[in-house]
């Protein structure tokens, strides 16, 4: 066993051990299914920020992205302005509303404030949904897309582990999901949050760190900018021209990028209105006028950590001699490559902090939907807020069995996995979700329609377009615009209550006064 091996041994070690002791701590201040859902709805702006951020960056930031930008230069950053455009806008447009409007809606079932623990419980009370189909289609979506979202966190966690250790994928991520299962367990939303703290800072940390030592190694940003010119000049194009040729082993002309590509980049902005571990965090956050504070913090977090990842694939470009043949390892590598074996461990550590922050997010979601869109919707209304809590546990450990599962027999790449995920809730929540807290006149036939319409081509376009349209467009295009179609276009077929429009107006009130979120807030817009 290696020096390196036994410092990264230790290091990931303690930071697991870390990760548990913060998960029993919350275990002690969660009692009931709201605190294990939302935290009873108290982070404060810097946990909500840096929570939002760890929860969505995953294994594709520390290791898609830079191995995106090795194989085929800056044509792929415009990933990465679209999800910074998206990122900003959510906590704009979306962020404060749902806060407000997730807890004040009427229950469609029971009157007075529902206190919404989900998506799908907010969509079937905010659109007194008589037809319940509205929280049974969406929670089987969200089911379903985490699986595969899951799924893809464990894809990276098995490369890291066999990087790293050489351990084969079973192993690998049996011990990922045994440590992430326990402290979700263990304390819920508040273990996931507070972990997310410590993970974001350990991923913005590692991604500032590489690039220092590296730049420093090849002589500064000259020497960066010529070891980058000397593969491909096209490498450094914001439209292509080039891409990694495995096969010949060097970086080949290949045509600039069409609109297609330019249109599916910055389309990943969009999935930010649609992605249940993100929004969480704004229905958590303890009242309004925290969120442009949060919003300052995680935007900043977000648009610096991806710059430095885009920096991370061309420093990859120049400092290795021999073309990668596993992109997606382009970090890790460099970190073997740069760094004293103690160091390294660490910052290996951040790649499966990074893999584990969203991972325990998702798997939280998912078993919400589970025990709350499914057993106490249409089960047992009525259950023992003890006997919830206890189903949510077991609902996580029941999920991320399967997603496992997907992950060991699947054969797909961590960016192919989270694309397809991605695209799935942002077309089939963003555009009802948006529409639904500013549109007062939106019914639930209309948000019904989009939800089908937009999760349904989601799942279907890859196959449609390679056998018919054979365009190459991110599915998140077409599947957003027949969402947000459908939502027009139906909205006829049914008609606002007056509960219905009498909630807007109150949340609107609320708002505009900015006291919203918390039982102060409640008092002062009754009054």
């Amino acid at each position: 066993m290696t020096e390196s091996m036994l410092w990264s041994i230790g290091t990931f070690g303690v930071y697991l051990v870390a990760m548990v002791a913060i998960g029993l701590w919350a275990y002690k201040k969660t009692v009931s299914q709201s605190d294990f859902v939302l935290g009873g709805r108290q982070l404060n702006p810097w946990v909500a920020a840096l929570s939002a951020n760890a929860s969505d960056f995953s294994g594709w930031l520390l290791l898609g992205l830079p191995g995106a930008i090795y194989v085929s230069g800056l044509g792929e950053a415009w990933i990465a302005v679209g999800l910074a455009c998206g990122f900003a806008g959510s906590w704009i447009l979306l962020a404060p509303r749902l806060r407000v409007y997730t807890e004040r809606v009427t229950d469609a079932r029971a009157g007075g404030d529902s206190d919404s623990l989900t998506l799908s419980s907010f969509l079937e009370n905010r659109f007194n949904d008589p037809t319940r189909l509205l929280r049974g289609v969406s929670s089987l979506l969200i089911i379903v897309f985490y699986f595969f979202y899951v799924a893809s966190g464990l894809v990276a966690m098995a490369a890291l582990f066999d990087q790293v250790f050489g351990l084969d994928p079973a192993p690998a991520i049996a011990i990922g999901v045994g440590i992430v299962v326990l402290y979700t367990v263990l304390g819920g939303f508040l273990a996931v949050s507070y972990t997310d703290v410590v993970q974001a800072a350990m991923m913005w940390l590692a991604l500032l760190i590489v690039p220092v030592l590296a730049i420093t190694a090849l002589g500064g940003f000259a020497g960066l900018a010529d070891g980058v010119s000397a593969k491909s000049d096209g490498l450094l194009s914001a439209v292509g021209g080039t891409s990694l040729d495995a096969d010949l082993g060097q970086w080949v002309s290949t045509e600039t990028l069409g609109w297609v590509v330019i249109v599916s980049g910055l389309a990943w902005g969009l999935g930010y209105f649609g992605q249940p571990h993100i929004l969480a965090r704004y229905m958590g956050i303890r009242s309004v006028k925290d969120i442009p504070a949060a919003a300052t913090i995680s935007v900043t977090w977000a648009i610096s950590a991806m710059a430095l990842a885009v920096a991370v694939g061309f420093i990859a470009i120049a400092y290795f001699d021999t073309p990668l043949s596993s992109p997606e390892q382009a970090f890790p590598l460099l970190i073997e490559a740069l760094a004293h074996p103690l160091v390294a461990g660490l910052l290996l550590a951040a790649i499966l902090a990074a893999v584990m922050s969203t991972a325990d997010s998702q798997l939280l979601v998912a078993s919400s939907a589970l025990t709350e869109d499914g057993y106490r919707a249409f089960v047992d209304r009525d259950a023992a807020p003890g006997t919830l809590l206890w189903i949510s546990r077991i609902t996580v450990v029941a999920v991320a069995l399967g997603a496992a599962g997907i992950a060991l027999w699947g054969n797909q790449s961590v960016m192919d996995l989270v694309g397809y995920a991605w695209a799935g809730f942002g077309a089939g929540f963003g555009p009802i979700l948006l529409l639904s807290v500013f549109w007062k006149r939106m019914t639930w036939a209309s948000a019904l329609a989009g939800m089908v319409a937009g999760g349904t081509t989601a799942i279907l376009w890859d196959i449609l377009d390679a056998a018919v349209f054979n365009t190459g467009l991110y599915a998140m295009v077409p599947a957003a615009a027949l969402s947000f179609a459908a939502i027009f276009l139906f909205n006829g077929l049914a008609k606002v209550g007056e509960q219905q429009a009498a909630d807007f107006d109150r949340v609107e009130a609320e708002i505009r006064s900015g006291r919203g979120g918390g039982p102060a807030a409640a008092e002062d817009a009754a009054v």
